[in-house]
């Protein structure tokens, strides 16, 4: 589980981040990042949304999938960014251990990682 510290909250923070950020693109799905104006860690937020499925609980099974990628690189990520993950269509097909790897290297080349 991924501690509270390092969630994104409120939904002017994600606005804010969708409108300023910079995006980077894998194939699952979309990074959108802000550098901020402290140096606390960085915090993350996830978008899921309906019409990547109606399911609920496909839904959740990807932020579960995403919050665990990232939990796994929270030590490696340089601190005072807001960032988004947009997760897409064919992040369904894929299994956890997949996105895990797919997000630590997004992270890289977004120029997330120390």
């Amino acid at each position: 589980m991924l501690a509270s510290k390092y969630s994104l909250k409120g939904s002017k923070n994600f606005e804010r981040v969708e409108k300023e950020g910079t995006m980077f693109q894998s194939d699952s799905f979309g990074i959108v990042y802000v550098k901020r104006e402290d140096n606390d860690v960085s915090q993350l937020g996830f978008i899921v949304s309906n019409k990547i499925s109606g399911e609920a609980t496909l839904r959740n099974r990807v932020k579960r999938a995403l919050k665990e990628a990232v939990r796994f690189n929270t030590g490696y990520l340089k601190d005072g960014y807001d960032v988004v993950f947009l997760a897409k269509t064919q992040i369904l097909r894929k299994p956890t251990d997949v996105i895990m790897k797919e997000v630590e290297v997004a992270l890289r080349g977004a120029g997330l990682y120390k």
